[in-house]
């Protein structure tokens, strides 16, 4: 699973061909001892959990960065190399 950004303390990665388990386009977020799906392009949190603070930074990531999660997101269900993507800063 290629990490596609990291800020804060915070990874965001995108599987290859991941496109059965939760049917729509999404990427999955570790920090710490958290884990989250969350959805593409509205930031929904589909499974697991971020504290308040660093889910709402990668909601506005995926704000800012929505062409460039979608265009990686296409890439990635094919399975071929995704883009890095910049940091929140």
């Amino acid at each position: 699973m290629p990490t596609i950004s990291m800020f804060y303390g915070i990874l965001v990665m995108m599987y290859f061909k991941d496109i059965d388990h939760h049917q729509s386009p999404h990427i999955h977020v570790e920090y710490q001892d958290f884990n989250a799906v969350l959805r593409i392009p509205d930031g929904e949190l589909l499974s697991g959990n971020l504290p308040p603070k660093k889910l709402k930074m990668v909601q506005v990531w995926m704000i800012i960065h929505e062409e460039e999660l979608l265009a990686d997101w296409k890439l990635a269900v094919r399975g071929e190399p995704t883009f890095k993507i910049e940091p929140l800063r």
